[in-house]
């Protein structure tokens, strides 16, 4: 205010309005997304059973799911054991977040096509006239390439999305996942359509000789 200028009393009134926004628990946030993840389960089964004709052939494909549960849950673990160090006096952990269990979800789609690259190998060679086992043998020495190929594209594409801070954990989610469930594919489910189908197959070569 201006020198000389007489002051009069002005009152001033600020109005303010609280906008109320509602939070949903984080129970049921969780729960949404479980159900969001089985839905997705489902839906890879459903598109397997039509692609194979089988029940039981596409819960064999599926076991790379879990598999990446393997390298998850540990990777989390041994990535804030290395790389956590307090800046400021406070901690950097990586969490297991909601963008991780994204993360998590949508490897299932990725590594289940490991899986059908095995199997449809394996199925097209015995048709062919090969030996399960054979056939297996193959079908590893052959895929090995192109599906460690995809881990490790997949895994240099989520590489720079580990430096952001809301979307690492969806990140490291997808490439300890696919790390260890690319290795234990390429074991797993081959012992496993082994165990449950060898003995069909040499019931028929026996019936051809």
């Amino acid at each position: 205010i201006p020198t000389g200028v007489p002051c009069r009393a002005v009152s001033i009134t600020a109005a303010t309005s609280a906008v109320e926004i509602p939070l949903r628990p984080a129970f049921s946030r969780s729960t949404t997304k479980v159900t969001r993840g089985a839905a997705a389960l489902v839906g890879i089964y459903v598109l397997l059973v039509y692609e194979t004709g089988s029940f039981a052939l596409p819960g064999v494909i599926m076991l790379s799911i879990p598999l990446s549960l393997i390298g998850i849950m540990p990777g989390f673990w041994l990535i804030n054991a290395i790389a956590d160090r307090p800046v400021g006096g406070y901690g950097t952990p990586v969490y297991f977040t909601a963008t991780a269990m994204i993360g998590m979800i949508a490897l299932s789609g990725i590594v289940v096509r490991n899986g059908i690259i095995l199997i449809d190998f394996v199925r097209t060679a015995v048709r062919e006239g090969a030996g399960l086992r054979q056939a297996i043998l193959d079908s590893g020495a052959v895929r090995a390439r192109p599906i460690f190929l995809t881990a490790t594209t997949t895994v240099l594409g989520a590489w720079p999305i580990t430096l952001d801070p809301i979307f690492s954990g969806l990140a490291w989610a997808i490439i300890f996942g696919m790390f260890v469930s690319t290795a234990f594919t390429l074991v797993v489910i081959p012992v496993v359509y082994n165990l449950m189908y060898g003995g069909t197959c040499e019931v028929r070569e026996e019936e051809k000789s």
